[in-house]
């Protein structure tokens, strides 16, 4: 399940407010200011803000 790019254009990184990069491959949404990713679950993105998983490498 991807998500709808009206969506995407809206969503923020809930830390630092900035652009979040989705990468449909890996259901993820990735913010690079943090150097984090949000798992999205189920077709819902999780955007707590200590939901965050730091990016591998």
């Amino acid at each position: 399940m991807s998500l709808s790019e009206d969506l995407i254009k809206i969503l923020a990184c809930p830390v630092c407010k900035g652009d979040l990069l989705y990468e449909e491959e890996k259901n993820r949404l990735v913010c690079k200011n943090c150097k984090v990713f949000y798992e999205i679950k189920e077709g819902i993105p999780v955007l707590l803000p200590d939901s965050g998983k730091p990016l591998e490498g």
